[in-house]
Parts: structure tokens; C-alpha cells; sequence
């Protein structure tokens, strides 16, 4: 039997080409349908840097940009007024992977493997209009069930349109869901909507504080921002209540990284449940927030990933409620950021983090051990009353003026600042400690009888009780 030339066997090569359908549902395996709409979102921001338009040394660089997303039964769509896909893109855009030759990205991008937008969409449903518009090129793309299963065919269908008069931008609109996806928009919508909301109010709260706005189906986002106590003002430098601050560059990226208190120490012992909810003390503000180029890839974590638990850390407890930190990455190359190819994960095998981590855990130990110290002494520490609240732009201008160490013989070398944090004074060996739950509605009572208000703290009102009968006993 002759073999034919184009037999495998003869040419000594095999087929290797990827599989177009498996290729795209490993690309979406292994991200949530939440991350896939931010990377969006990520996309919107990225279009705003490239457009130049956006003053990244001004306080609002953002201001006037704007995106908007919104989902049903029927579809899904974002839309934006970011600058659109401009030309020089238009080739290497909707190439699954970053393809050699492609343009570099603007300043502040977080972009790194060249999936995001792709994923997105396949992520979310079979059908896909893109819309696109810059200052020179307005075109769209569209993606068909028939383009995905085709195995052979791997140009999507591209068509040039007339430029209008509306805001340069793109909008993406996606329809034939899939049915994991159309069960979230209609059964599980409302609490859908309320976690991918709160996940835009905290991962993008920076982006938003700088003038970025975001509507998720017409309810405009409002940032959840973390903010750390600051004296600006103290009566003596031995004994403040500020930040642990250090600062470094390594390798093009640059690092800010602040620990702190977010609100005073419960002064109840443990933290008292009853009296963190009448204080609105929350887990939610506690932990770490790590940033890459503004974006939050990691909100409020208190896991060994960033430290709790590990090297002398004590495992996250509500005892440490008020503490929180922000450790800030920035730099020009997103390849070197320590993130995750979703952008909402830290790359936990990056030596530039693991490097970084060691001061997040030096700062954090700071104020564990303070609210470990303190948590004997039932009245609140006078240091914590009229304090600044300093988002993270705020507090990097109170450092400016702060006198700052440097930091040497360590892998990260840069400077920093330890505030001296009050010290309790030691407790008399004759003297113990008395601790004790009761109702509200008793305490409020008893605070009544002793004091004519119902609102005294519980602390002073079991301290008064015990006063009250050490005089009858001495009588």
C-alpha cells in the first residue's frame, strides 16, 4: 500500500493544534463568574491609561471616566468611555495570549498574560457582540456558538463602522448565557448582585476615590476604602498611636505598606460580642488589603497568606478587630507585580512578596502583642480618642514628614517608621481581674439605678456594683 505524502507517518510530524472548544473551557475552568466581569472592569481602567488622558500625579485622575455594567435574563453588558481599542491593538487584542510584537501596555496596567477579555466572555455566554471606538478606528467584533466549535477557524469576523459622535469606549454585550451563568442573573440574582457589588466597592475602592465611576444594574458603587488611625497631634512621641510604615523599591516596583489600628481596641476582654455590635466593630475591615497599580487582588485577608497565624503572628482572632494594613505594588512592567493571572490572588511563590511579607508580619506583631497587652484593662485607652482617619493617599503625605530608618542588612532594603506605642502600666501583683456576662436589658437597667442613664459602658456599671458592696462588707 503507498502511503499518501500527507500521512503523519511519512512528514514525521503530528497534529498539536490546541483544541479550540477544550481550550476555551480550561481558560474558564478555574476563575468565578465574579472575577470574570472584573477583569472587565480591569480592562475599562486599563483603557483609560492608554488613552492618555488620565493625570496620574493629580489626586482625581479618573474623574470624568466612567463604566457601566448590567445584567438580566436575556444578557450581559459593560459598557465605558475609556478610549476604546485603538487600531495599533486591534490585531493583538482578541489573540488568546500575549502575542510578541504587541504593543507595550500603558503605565499602570495590570494586564499580563493577554486572557482576560477572552475568558471573560466565554466565561459568560455563547454569543458576543464587541463594540469599539478610539480616536482612530471604530470597528466590532462579533463571536458566534458556530466561531467556538469551529475547530479549524480561528479568525473571529471583524467589520469596520462609522465613528459617531459619542465618547470614544467599547461595550461588550453578551447574550445565549449559559445556564450556570443565566441561574445567577435570575434565581440567585439578588445575592449575585450584592457580592459582585461589594467585591467592586472594596477591590476597585482606590480607582473609585480617584474620581472612577462604576454603576452595577444603575446602583453607583461606593468605595469601602480602608482607613488607619493617625495623632497627628501627640502630646509626646513615646507613647502615640500611629502606623507601622515601610517603604522600599526593588526591581522597578515600588512598595508602601502600612499596619495599623482602623478604630479603637474593644476594651472588653476577648472582644465582647454584645459590645462590638453596639460599637459596629466588623471582621470585615480587619486584615490585610494588598494592591497592584490601585487594584485590591486581596481584601481584608486574615489567612497565613498574609501572614496571620505564621512566624510568632497569632492566628486571626476578634480580639484583633481594629487591626488592619494595605501593603500598596506598583510599577509600570504588571509582570513583575505579585499577582495572580485572575488579578484577584497574590502569587504566594513570588520572592519580591515573600520578601514584603516579612514586614507585614514584623509591623502586625506591633500591634498584636499591643492589643494582647492591653486587653486586661477594661477602660478605653485615652490615646485613641481625637485621632485622624487617613486613607492610604492621606497617610503616605503624613509619612513625608515623618523621619523614617533605613532598613539594612535585611533582602529588602528600604526605610521605615516604628511608632512607639503606649505601654500599660504593670499590674499589681494583689490585684486580679473580674469578668462577666449579663443581658443588655439588665445592664441598662442597673446603669439607670446607678447612674440615671441607661447608656454607661458595661464595664463601669460591673465596676460600680462591686464598689457599691465592698462598702456595705466594710460597714
Amino acid at each position: 500500500m503507498t502511503e499518501k505524502a500527507s500521512d503523519p507517518i511519512d512528514s514525521k510530524k503530528v497534529d498539536a493544534r490546541p483544541v479550540k472548544s477544550f481550550f476555551v473551557s480550561m481558560l474558564t475552568r478555574d476563575i468565578e463568574l465574579e472575577d470574570a466581569i472584573l477583569d472587565l472592569l480591569d480592562n475599562c481602567i486599563d483603557g483609560v491609561l492608554r488613552s492618555g488622558e488620565a493625570d496620574l500625579t493629580s489626586d482625581k485622575p479618573y474623574k470624568g471616566f466612567w463604566a457601566k455594567i448590567t445584567f438580566n435574563e436575556k444578557c450581559f453588558e459593560i459598557q465605558d468611555n475609556c478610549g476604546g481599542i485603538p487600531k495599533s491593538l486591534r490585531e493583538y487584542a482578541f489573540r488568546m495570549g500575549r502575542v510578541a510584537g504587541r504593543p507595550h501596555d500603558a503605565n499602570g496596567s495590570v494586564g499580563v498574560y493577554g486572557i482576560g477579555m477572552k475568558r471573560a466572555v466565554f466565561k459568560l455566554g455563547e454569543n458576543c457582540l464587541i463594540e469599539t471606538q478610539a480616536d482612530d478606528d471604530a470597528y466590532e467584533v462579533i463571536i458566534t456558538p458556530e466561531w467556538v466549535h469551529n475547530e479549524n477557524d480561528w479568525y473571529i469576523p471583524f467589520k469596520k463602522t462609522k465613528k459617531t459622535s459619542k465618547p470614544n469606549g467599547t461595550h461588550i454585550y453578551i447574550s445565549e448565557l449559559y445556564p450556570g451563568v443565566l441561574a445567577k442573573f435570575t434565581e440567585d440574582k439578588e445575592s449575585f448582585e450584592a457580592k459582585l457589588l461589594k467585591m467592586i466597592e472594596t477591590h476597585y475602592a482606590f480607582i473609585v476615590n480617584k474620581g472612577f465611576s462604576v454603576k452595577l444594574n444603575n446602583t453607583e458603587v461606593k468605595p469601602r476604602a480602608i482607613k488607619l488611625l493617625f495623632d497627628k497631634n501627640p502630646k509626646t512621641e513615646d507613647s502615640l498611636i500611629r502606623p507601622f510604615v515601610f517603604k522600599a523599591k526593588r526591581d522597578d516596583v515600588e512598595i508602601f505598606l502600612a499596619v495599623g489600628f482602623t478604630m479603637p481596641i474593644p476594651s472588653k476582654p476577648e472582644a465582647d460580642r454584645d459590645q462590638m455590635e453596639e460599637k459596629k466593630y466588623s471582621s470585615e475591615d480587619a486584615g490585610w488589603t494588598v494592591l497592584c497599580n490601585d487594584r485590591a487582588v486581596l481584601h481584608s485577608d486574615k489567612t497565613e497568606m498574609t501572614g496571620w497565624g505564621e512566624a510568632g503572628v497569632p492566628r486571626y482572632h476578634t480580639q484583633f478587630i481594629a487591626v488592619a494594613g494595605i501593603v500598596e505594588f506598583r510599577s509600570n512592567n504588571a509582570a513583575k507585580l505579585p499577582t495572580t493571572t485572575t488579578k484577584r490572588g497574590v502569587d504566594a511563590s513570588s520572592q519580591l512578596y515573600l520578601q514584603v511579607k516579612n514586614k507585614m508580619r514584623e509591623g502586625m506583631k506591633l500591634f498584636t502583642d499591643f492589643t494582647n497587652k492591653w486587653k486586661v484593662d477594661l477602660k478605653r485607652l485615652a490615646q485613641f480618642d481625637d485621632l485622624d482617619e487617613l486613607s492610604i493617599a492621606q497617610l503616605k503625605k503624613e509619612v513625608e514628614k515623618l523621619e523614617l530608618n533605613p532598613t539594612k542588612n535585611t533582602a529588602l532594603n528600604g526605610e521605615q517608621y516604628r511608632p512607639f506605642l503606649p505601654k500599660p502600666k504593670k499590674a499589681l501583683k494583689n490585684v486580679r481581674r473580674i469578668s462577666f456576662k449579663k443581658k443588655v436589658v439588665e445592664i441598662e437597667a442597673v446603669s439607670t439605678y446607678l447612674f440615671n442613664v441607661n447608656d454607661r459602658d458595661p464595664s463601669d456599671v460591673g465596676e460600680r456594683c462591686f464598689d457599691e458592696i465592698l462598702k456595705e462588707t466594710k460597714k
